[in-house]
């Protein structure tokens, strides 16, 4: 089969503004960026405001691999599948990081015939949002350190005489505002800052700090999250960046850095438009990583495309416990609106992978054994696939479940999981489709899109776990034993005195991120399959009050990925024709 980036290639594309005119978007609604990609004003919504809003499905999936099951190909695919049997559709999809696209699973556009295209321009920096996102995150951490040398050298009382401004007394211990980038880079995850040369302070205070990586920021949660971009700059403005001597939280507002982090990000609050190869019209916006970050499109981005199709069809990142929890929990009670459907996406490798049967270990290549029929391992694994069924369904929506085919499967195995999946059919109401879009596109996945059309006839009942009045232990608590069916938490002291002060301060009312591997419904990448009775142990708790929820660091998850032995950017290089190859 041809690569990816061939396939996209030798694609007749259509002129960005004609996708738009078709999909109800006015000239006067975009920003162009070119042939194939453009900006929606979010004032597009005033516009829409009287118009029915369509139906929300959310794709999801089993625990995945390292490389993935194919949520985003599926996403696609399911979204061509429903043009090619008559239904107004969009899809929504999260703009990849580039530590991903350069690092483990190379692009994020989907992938075969269920892409979105331009590839190499999605994949590569697109119209810039995560790099808006980085240069105002970073600007508030050197805003941080600037005023924390001037008022150290000056003295507080100095500086106010200087200044007119008030002294922020800063903590120098209690930063808790780290740097970003869009890159996997270990290096940084604890790094010394402001060193200097004997005798000097040129260069600031020295102190402790690190990166995390652009997509954990909470300027990209604040980004996906907002309504409007007068909601986003009073987000920014309730950002918490340190502590003073006195123990209060330090605000981007205090700082008077928030009005600059808004301009820096103004355009990056409109989603791009794209399309897939078969012109379905895509909304692109905010950013990856459901382990380390909320993981899903954008409430802008979906209150667009809802209102200018029947279907909208999104993916939360990694599997349902991971996006689709945050999705339910976090994005659909900010929103306030949930979910018709879900669609889990199981594939017969990563039924394999949860097994046990299998030393699978993080930062390896999966073997090859993987693709080779084994009975006792798809059965085995199956119990995965059953867990992250029920789990969607205990949010009230219905559940279609999507096997992603890999061109090595076996068709005995795949009429064996089908099977297995409509014998739950009389206990869970749970249809069950083949999808082969990565190789056929939306001819592949009308099967799976009438399934999807037939599930949201049944209307939602959704709710999510917890309720924002709950007090902040008990939704940490719900989270892990609802659901991840873990028996209980174990705070570390650290978060135990953390929790203290956050109900002190007022934030017992904000949602929970929590911050774990994906490749385990436990904290523990090892432990496959559906285990239960497990212990979730939250070692940090951190407030990120403008995005609207308290985001609990679990086992050993990091928040800066590092690179892998064989990492993607080995492939990736330039042709004698200057065109881009080795990108998937």
């Amino acid at each position: 089969m041809k690569s990816d980036i061939q396939i996209c290639r030798e694609t007749t594309l259509t002129p960005i503004e004609q996708i738009a005119e078709k999909a109800g978007i006015l000239a006067d609604d975009l920003t162009p960026q070119g042939t194939l990609k453009a900006k929606v004003k979010p004032a597009i919504l005033n516009r829409l405001a009287d118009k029915p809003e369509g139906k929300l499905v959310v794709v999801t999936a089993i625990t995945p691999t390292p490389l993935g099951e194919g949520k985003t190909v599926t996403t696609i695919g399911l979204a061509q599948g429903l043009q090619r049997i008559g239904e107004s559709v969009f899809a929504c999809i999260r703009q990849p990081s580039m530590g991903p696209v350069f690092g483990v699973k190379g692009g994020a556009a989907g992938g075969g015939y269920s892409q979105v295209a331009p590839m190499d321009k999605l994949n590569l920096h697109l119209t810039g949002d995560i790099h808006a996102v980085s240069a105002a995150h970073n600007l508030a951490a050197a805003a941080l350190d600037a005023r924390l040398y001037h008022e150290e050298r000056l003295g507080y009382d100095d500086f106010e005489l200087r200044t007119g401004m008030t002294a922020l007394k800063i903590d120098i211990n209690r930063i808790v505002w780290k740097r970003v980038m869009d890159h996997n880079d270990r290096a940084l995850r604890m790094i010394t800052i402001g060193n200097n040369e004997p005798g000097k302070d040129i260069n600031g205070i020295a102190r402790e700090d690190g990166f995390d990586i652009t997509a954990a920021s909470e300027l990209m949660a604040i980004l996906a999250l907002s309504y409007d971009l007068k909601d986003m700059r009073q987000r920014i403005g309730k950002i918490v960046l340190a502590y003073d001597i006195h123990g209060q939280p330090i605000t981007t507002e205090d700082l008077q850095v928030a009005g600059a982090m808004a301009v820096t990000m103004r355009e990056a609050i409109e989603p791009t438009l794209m399309q897939t190869l078969e012109g379905v019209p895509t909304l692109i916006h905010a950013g990856p990583f459901a382990n380390i970050a909320h993981g899903n499109s954008s409430i802008i981005a979906d209150r667009i495309a809802l209102k200018l199709s029947d279907y909208t069809i999104t993916e939360g990142g990694f599997g349902s416990d991971m996006g689709f929890e945050k999705a339910c929990n976090i994005k659909a009670q900010q929103a306030e609106r949930g979910p018709d459907c879900a669609v889990v996406v199981a594939t017969l490798r990563g039924l394999k992978a949860n097994s046990g049967l299998y030393d699978l270990r993080p930062g390896q290549a999966l073997p090859d054994s993987l693709i080779e029929p084994n009975h006792a391992a798809l059965q085995a694994g199956f119990a995965n696939l059953k867990w992250h069924i029920h789990n969607a369904a205990q949010y009230g929506v219905p559940v279609v479940v999507a096997i992603n085919r890999f061109p090595q499967d076996s068709d005995t195995e795949l009429q064996q999981l089908k099977a297995w999946v409509a014998e739950l059919e009389c206990e869970t109401g749970v249809p069950v489709a083949i999808s082969e879009a990565f190789g056929k596109g939306g001819e592949g996945a009308v099967e799976l899109a009438q399934a999807v059309v037939a599930a949201c006839q049944t209307p939602a009942r959704f709710k999510p776990l917890y309720h924002l009045a709950q007090p902040l232990e008990d939704k940490l608590m719900t989270i892990a034993e609802v659901g991840y069916g873990a028996s209980h938490i174990e705070l570390s002291d650290e978060a135990k005195e953390q929790l203290t002060q956050l109900k002190q301060q007022g934030f017992d009312h904000l949602a929970v991120c929590m911050a774990k591997t994906p490749l385990s419904i436990t904290t523990d990448p090892a432990v496959k399959g559906a285990p239960s009775g497990f212990s979730v142990p939250i070692r940090e708790l951190k407030l990120c009050a403008g995005a609207g929820f308290v985001y609990a660091l679990c086992g050993s998850v990091m928040t800066m990925p590092g690179l892998p032995e064989k990492p993607a950017y080995l492939s990736l290089d330039l042709d004698e024709h200057d065109e881009i190859i080795g990108l998937s």
